[in-house]
């Protein structure tokens, strides 16, 4: 589960970093290219950046799925609960097995129905307008994100169903930094 785990974070990571880099350079390809220095000028309008913009929508669009799926994981999907912790705990608890049950069959279909749609149009000869990628590879983020969501939502559920407890969130958390422990009177810090 590491190896999954580490993976989906690294393959973030670096789609945010690369979707960054490749808009920042193009940000840059075009207001440098009207810079009124005509060596410079000629030279930067040579460089066909069009493809740039495409690239970095697919890149958000594998990014998003596999960011979902890693919120299911962390705990960091934003939801409303105020109905639940005002049940009976018993309740509660059967109320967040069946909304994490339902959330793997809702992304378990999707991802199916992005399945038989991948399948489909990679029997067609369609290619993105710019980089001319097969557009089944653009749109297989949907089953893999997807089924990557759902498998996540059945690893909370199992592990609350074992524990009773959800992945949760700690935004003053930074990793690698240890927080010292609070002695009892004794005044917090401000930062």
């Amino acid at each position: 589960m590491k190896v999954l785990d580490h993976l989906e974070e690294w393959l973030i990571a670096c789609l945010m970093g690369a979707a960054t880099l490749v808009i920042f350079v193009a940000v840059v390809h075009r207001y440098a290219s009207g810079i009124p220095w005509p060596a410079f000028q000629d030279w930067l309008l040579k460089i066909n950046l069009s493809w740039a913009q495409e690239l970095c929508i697919y890149m958000f669009i594998w990014m998003a799925k596999f960011g979902a799926a890693y919120g299911v994981r962390t705990g960091i999907h934003v939801g409303v609960d105020v109905l639940v912790n005002r049940l009976p705990e018993r309740m509660a608890s059967k109320l967040i097995f069946f909304g994490l049950l339902s959330g793997a069959l809702f992304t378990g279909v999707v991802g199916t129905f992005g399945a038989k749609f991948v399948w489909e149009i990679g029997h067609t000869d369609q290619v993105s307008p710019d980089l001319e990628l097969p557009m089944w590879i653009v749109f297989l983020a949907i089953p893999a994100g997807s089924y990557l969501m759902c498998f996540r939502f059945l690893q909370v559920a199992w592990l609350f169903l074992r524990t009773g407890h959800l992945p949760h969130y700690d935004a003053s958390h930074v990793e690698g930094i240890e927080s010292a422990p609070q002695v009892a009177g004794a005044p917090r810090a401000h930062a």
